[in-house]
């Protein structure tokens, strides 16, 4: 769920959830609350109306002692002149916050709570209202009560008035409770609304923010061996997948470069090992001349040749190790042209085969390519390629006859060159590995060997950047074949 989803369901929840409860509260307070009333006072068919309503509710409280008046007066109105039944009545209603008056003429004859001269001078007069109603007047005095008047006659003709007087101030315990309850009902649904806003907060944002918080400070010590498990859809989910794909990224990162400083240490010293080993002959071979051992021209020419050879050798590790360093940083100087094929490997072979022919290796090469096909490729560099696998097979001939079969053929809009050698061959498992950076099957590092062990990644860089492909496949002790392909160029007109 998004934030903006959250933040509207927030919104209805603090609206509607409260309205929604404090409703349901009121209305099961009001239920109960009606029954007592109607238990306590003998009242019937009330509803939550006449509890929001005082003065009807109070009305209603002394329906039965009015129509008990009534009836006394239709069956013995002499009862009104004695003090016991008038205390009795009264007594009644005080339970009601009601009291009875009675008035003759003018003359208050019994009184049995008032005190207020202006609520007793404010009694309506003989025959103000109907006889036989039971609803009161409103007076809006300063006791502010309910008046329910009976107007007799007597038997003498004397007209007497018979009140209930009931105050308004004073609220009926229920309706008190019914308050307070409410009240704190609505006091209890609000915390407990906050409460569930806030866990339900705190689940969905506080806890994957903390989450990612602890994420930040391993990473920031280093430590990119956990997890940043954050679940959910919403924005804050969304962050905590991307701080964990940047914390595996970092990981990945962190381990290819202690990958790459282990194996640049290694190179560094198969370097040191190999540059070593020409270094020592050409200081042998130049002491001997120093020495006076070459005394004759034959072994002058021969001691000359060897350090010329082994400067070469020099020369081409630390050719390998200068573009190395390039591929690194993708800087390896291209100088593209077209190449007529059939004539450029024509060139290579010639130049290849004097020196595997000084090796003792026999070289057969094949073309099934026309004279007429073009490539763009930088002609020092392809040569380089097939100088570095050429070289390498070479490196691991372990047979008596031995020799390398190049061929050039024509495929559809490439041209494909294969190199196939009969040494030792590879293992499967190393197959897939031979042209990555720095690796190196078991067998294939030794003094006896030499080489950098990059020759192979270079030349698939450098095809990489022809936009072309190299592969190979081999059996062990049978030999191996390299593979190469480059796409043909096509004038458009």
């Amino acid at each position: 769920m998004k934030i903006k989803t959250k933040l509207i369901v927030s919104f209805c929840i603090i609206i509607f959830v409260p309205l929604l409860l404090a409703a349901a509260a009121i209305w099961g307070f009001s239920s109960i609350q009606i029954k007592e009333i109607e238990q306590n006072y003998g009242l019937h068919d009330l509803d939550v109306f006449h509890l929001t309503n005082t003065v009807q509710l109070l009305n209603r409280y002394t329906v039965q002692d009015f129509d008990g008046l009534q009836k006394t007066a239709r069956e013995d109105p002499s009862a009104f002149f004695e003090q016991e039944y008038l205390d009795s009545v009264n007594q009644t209603l005080e339970g009601k916050f009601s009291y009875l008056v009675v008035r003759q003429g003018t003359r208050i004859c019994y009184n049995g709570g008032s005190e207020n001269a202006g609520v007793l001078a404010a009694l309506p007069d003989y025959g103000a209202t109907d006889p036989v109603s039971s609803i009161g007047i409103y007076l809006d005095s300063s006791e502010e009560v309910l008046i329910k008047q009976l107007d007799v006659s007597s038997d003498s003709g004397a007209s007497e008035s018979i009140f209930i007087v009931t105050s308004t101030k004073g609220l009926v315990p229920e309706v008190r409770k019914l308050f307070w309850d409410g009240i704190i009902s609505i006091v209890l649904i609000l915390m407990l609304t906050a409460v569930m806003l806030i866990v339900w907060v705190y689940r969905s944002m506080i806890t994957p923010i903390r989450q990612l918080q602890t994420a930040a400070e391993n990473i920031q010590e280093g430590n990119l061996d956990f997890i940043v498990d954050v679940k959910g859809d919403d924005e804050i989910g969304e962050l905590g997948h991307a701080f964990e794909r940047m914390r595996q990224h970092l990981k990945d990162n962190a381990e290819e470069k202690l990958y790459n400083e282990t194996e640049n240490r290694n190179l560094i010293s198969n370097i040191a090992h190999d540059l070593k080993t020409p270094i020592t002959a050409v200081k042998g071979y130049a002491e001997g001349i120093l020495d006076g051992v070459a005394n004759t021209p034959e072994k002058m020419d021969k001691y000359i040749r060897t350090i010329y050879n082994k400067a070469n050798e020099m020369d081409t590790l630390i050719n390998e190790l200068t573009l190395y360093s390039k591929i690194g940083t993708n800087r390896i100087p291209y100088n593209f042209a077209k190449i007529h094929v059939a004539e450029y490997f024509q060139d290579c072979i010639e130049e290849i085969g004097l020196d595997l022919e000084a090796k003792g290796i026999a070289l057969s090469y094949y073309n099934d390519v026309t004279e007429d096909v073009v490539i763009i490729a930088d002609p020092e560099q392809l040569r380089r390629v097939i100088n570095n696998i050429i070289g390498n097979s070479v490196k691991y001939m372990d047979k008596q006859k031995r020799f390398i079969q190049i061929r050039l053929k024509d495929v559809g809009d490439f041209i494909q060159v294969e190199i196939e050698d009969n040494g030792r061959g590879i293992a499967q498992r190393d197959l897939p590995y031979i042209f990555d950076r720095f690796y190196r099957t078991d067998e294939s590092r030794n003094s006896a060997t030499g080489g950098s062990g990059i020759g192979l990644s270079i030349a698939k860089k450098i095809m990489e950047d022809h936009g072309g492909k190299i592969w190979a496949t081999s059996k062990e002790d049978n030999g191996t074949t390299v593979y190469f392909v480059i796409r043909k160029y096509e004038e458009v007109y």
